[in-house]
């Protein structure tokens, strides 16, 4: 049908720019954010490409949930702008006639939505973990480039070595300066060291140095030569194999395991579905375009109303990890209530309803059967 064939073919050119627009721009923030974590040595230089490009697919539902809602207040805003939506009512079609169209257009867009928050988002989670636990893992001496000071992984130590070997196990010109966890500061320096793993713990031995410690009311300062020291520099194999990160984690293990943190992201994932789903309803139900205003008050009301719900949805996932509220009960009352809002306004408008009216309605009803 014309009707159904021309609101999608609308519905997919203003999805296809807006999705343009908004990848764009979350690209450039995220490479940002990149950036600046590889400048913090959080990630690792050569491997930006990879952790850009996992960020950017585990952001994807979102930018895609935000691309659907703008692309349906946009064009319906045109269609009353240009005066098609008179055009329609004219030929018999009411405003709850456009969801079947709307909802043709939408429900692959939501499908993609819902497969990419189950399995997407832990995956891609996973994988940017993966790639900065690797890096973060390696051993201190390694994460250090000749000729520039590097803190450790602990955050306690600083190093600086003037030139090391091919293989990274060996470095000249060794200063290392650290802090223990009783306040004692300590300065080492060495003419060589070396890398050895010692009971599956990584240590670096330090030849023809000297160190000096001072203790924590820097009171008294000590002064001592060695000819070899070793300090662990690496934790064991057995102490790196943290707990998997909660985003990381598949859907099937948050449903197996339903701890308050665990049940939080898995309404999360199930909430960011059914936002999507409710957006198109708001979007439907709350478009109205003045002709004589722009387009900066239907785009003020979208960005608005995206990020009250998506804030709503963040809160609530704190909400249900902390056991303020219950999965279910929080479910219902957030999106159960969204929709309800949204699909009683799609009545009030498909129906031209006001409360003036129905008070009237009323009035006159009563007054009728007091008559009779």
């Amino acid at each position: 049908m014309l009707f159904h064939s021309s609101i999608r073919k609308e519905l997919a050119r203003s999805f296809g720019a807006t999705l343009v627009v908004l990848f764009t721009i979350v690209l450039t923030m995220l490479l940002i954010r990149t950036l600046g974590l590889a400048s913090r040595g959080s990630v690792n230089p050569e491997e930006i490409a990879l952790v850009l490009g996992y960020t950017v697919i585990g952001r994807m539902p979102t930018v895609l949930t935000l691309a659907l809602f703008i692309a349906i207040v946009f064009t319906l805003s045109r269609m009353y702008r240009d005066s098609e939506m008179i055009i329609w009512f004219s030929s018999g079609r009411s405003l709850g006639g456009f969801l079947g169209p709307v909802m043709r257009f939408a429900w692959p867009i939501l499908l993609v939505i819902t497969l990419m928050v189950f399995f997407v988002w832990p995956w891609a989670n996973q994988q940017t973990d993966n790639l900065r636990d690797r890096f973060e893992r390696r051993g201190d001496l390694e994460r250090v480039a000749p000729g520039q000071f590097q803190e450790s992984s602990s955050g306690r130590r600083v190093f600086f070595i003037d030139k090391d070997t091919a293989d990274g196990t060996e470095g000249r010109n060794i200063f290392i300066s650290s802090t223990e966890t009783d306040g004692r500061e300590t300065v080492t320096s060495a003419r060589s060291g070396r890398i050895e793993w010692i009971k599956d713990q990584q240590f670096l031995m330090l030849s023809n140095g000297q160190r000096l410690e001072t203790a924590a009311d820097q009171s008294t300062l000590r002064v001592s030569e060695f000819e070899e020291y070793g300090t662990q520099i690496g934790s064991s194999a057995a102490s790196q194999r943290g707990a998997q990160a909660l985003k990381a984690r598949t859907s099937w293990d948050l449903i197996m395991d339903p701890t308050g943190p665990n049940l939080g992201e898995l309404g999360w994932r199930v909430g960011l579905a059914l936002t999507a789903m409710n957006f198109v309803l708001i979007a439907l139900a709350t478009t109205v375009s003045n002709p004589r205003a722009g387009r900066s008050g239907n785009l003020f009301f979208t960005l608005f109303a995206f990020v009250f719900y998506y804030n709503l949805l963040n809160l609530g996932q704190s909400w249900v990890a902390s056991g303020l509220f219950s999965l279910g009960g929080f479910m219902v009352l957030l999106h159960g209530g969204v929709f309800a809002l949204a699909a009683l306004w799609l009545l009030k408008r498909h129906y031209n309803l006001s409360l003036r009216g129905i008070f009237n309605a009323w009035r006159h009803r009563g007054a009728e059967e007091v008559a009779r």
